[in-house]
């Protein structure tokens, strides 16, 4: 019996290797494997010892040889496989234990030039795992080092079922899909231009599993993408209870949101959409007045920063219970307020600049999946067309540009209320928009007069702008683009509204 062993990561190797020594395997290995086997005193024998020809190339072809393969890959239910291994001196390979050269891990390291990138693309590793989980029937493959404890135990006990065997073959096939992917991700072009291509891989490692989905009989988990963590994969939970699944599609939309401000803002959500958003240049004063958008909704909500949060700023939330705070960092004191509140998660995020969008945004619908590239796009408020008879003031101006952006990010149909850079109503995924205009102004109330309004798509009839006028907003944006336009025009000219088109849509489904 023989044992192949070639590992990058040597965790819990000399214990495994030991285990198969004393089962009367014959070891062996390759490189700094080897040097650790040796140094542990086990007696091993080198890959080169065992096909009779050097490594080569820099270590590149070192077991990509037949008396290697031959030996894993032979079927020992055929008699003519065994006879062929007899005849040619190949003894078989019973056990396979490989791990892979750290792609990811290098390409992640700052300034990695594509020389170092592709020197740590494993190739015998992967090809090793392929051979011998293709013949798992016979051959007992491992690629994880958390598997040696239990799979010496079942080599001890008497041998692996067919069953055992199978599950390590399909995490050994798993886990190539997975350093496959990112190696394809690593290697797409920066214009990404073959991000929709005609086949596209998804790696995904699991970084969290959760208590339940967003309902308890349903079972759910947070996954990083192959291609390294980003955004909230790369999060911090510096304090509270574990995070739930619905924790993370709130603090996603969170965060989302007020890093789409350069300016110090601060976001309240509920259920994916802000009832609360404002920006200020005094952190505690832009959390006042973002909880102040919604007071009621607040609550058992999602607060999210564009900054690293003030002792001021934790102090001013100490009165409201929320589930989760997200920020890139926190003051000593802020984090201290935030400690003493048990329930209260806390995630420190890396720079918003680097983490805020991922490349493509995936949904799956019933037997299929959907991909699109994500809603960023620069755009320029000073290009908007005026086309009523009113022009914004310079101060409508602003407020027209904070709402746009909170638009983007509200549920379709999608309605903003704002004043003075401050979220006042917001309306989110009514069938129709003038309901979403209804709501937005419900929850804004007086605040709304002398107010501004987006739609994050066109309005189709000119009840919308009546609605709006009605709750006393002075200036609405929207893209334009109805069959309806001049008739909405027209009304928005009749009742005094300032309007202007975007010619962008950004619907929220």
């Amino acid at each position: 019996m023989k044992a192949l062993l070639s590992v990058y990561d040597k965790a819990g190797l000399v214990d495994f290797a030991r285990a198969l020594h004393g089962l009367g395997y014959g070891l062996v290995s390759t490189g700094g494997t080897h040097k650790a086997l040796a140094e542990a005193g086990l007696p091993v024998q080198q890959v080169s010892d065992l096909t009779g020809f050097p490594e080569m190339l820099d270590g590149r072809v070192k077991t990509l040889h037949p008396k290697v393969h031959g030996g894993i890959l032979a079927r020992r239910d055929v008699p003519d496989h065994v006879s062929q291994l007899k005849k040619l001196g190949i003894e078989p390979i019973d056990v396979v234990a490989v791990n892979l050269y750290p792609f990811r891990e290098t390409v992640r390291k700052p300034g990695v030039t594509l020389e170092e990138a592709l020197e740590n693309i494993d190739i015998g590793g992967p090809t090793l795992l392929r051979a011998a989980a293709k013949n798992f029937p016979s051959v007992v493959v491992v690629v994880d080092p958390r598997d040696y404890g239990w799979v010496a135990e079942k080599l001890q006990a008497g041998g692996l079922s067919l069953g055992e065997r199978r599950g390590l073959a399909r995490k050994a096939f798993q886990h190539m899909a997975f350093y496959d992917s990112a190696i394809a991700h690593y290697l797409r072009r920066p214009d990404d231009s073959d991000l929709l291509s005609d086949t596209l891989t998804l790696g995904l490692e699991k970084l969290h599993e959760t208590r339940y989905g967003e309902n308890p009989h349903q079972k759910g988990a947070l996954y990083a993408a192959a291609s390294g963590a980003r955004g909230l994969a790369s999060a911090r939970q510096l304090h509270g209870q574990e995070m739930s699944f619905n924790n993370w599609l709130d603090a996603s939309a969170a965060w989302l949101a007020v890093v789409e401000f350069q300016e110090p803002a601060v976001a309240v959500i509920k259920h994916t959409n802000p009832c609360g958003l404002a920006i200020h240049q005094d952190q505690a004063e832009a959390y006042r007045r973002a909880h102040a958008g919604d007071p009621v909704s607040a609550y058992g909500g999602i607060v999210a920063f564009n900054r690293p949060v003030t002792a001021e700023a934790a102090q001013a939330m100490a009165k409201v219970f929320y589930e989760v705070v997200i920020a890139p960092d926190y003051e000593p004191a802020a984090l201290s307020t935030f400690q003493k509140r048990k329930n209260l998660r806390v995630l420190a995020m890396p720079d918003a600049s680097q983490s805020s969008h991922l490349l493509l945004e995936v949904r799956q619908v019933a037997g299929a999946f959907l991909l699109q590239t994500p809603d960023v796009l620069a755009e320029d408020p000073s290009t908007w067309k005026v086309v009523t008879q009113q022009a914004p003031t310079p101060q409508q101006r602003e407020d027209l540009a904070f709402a746009w952006k909170v638009a983007k990010h509200v549920k379709s149909n999608a309605i903003v209320i704002a004043k003075e850079k401050q979220l006042l109503g917001m309306g989110a995924g009514q069938p129709n928009r003038v309901t979403s205009v209804r709501l937005a102004a419900q929850t804004a109330g007086e605040r709304a007069s002398g107010a501004v309004l987006a739609s994050d798509a066109m309005f189709p009839f000119a009840d919308n702008v009546e609605e709006a006028a009605r709750a006393g907003v002075s200036a609405v944006v929207q893209p334009g683009g109805s069959i309806r336009d001049q008739e909405v025009i027209e009304a928005a000219d009749r009742l005094g509204l300032a309007m202007v088109f975007t010619g962008i849509r950004h619907f929220r489904h």
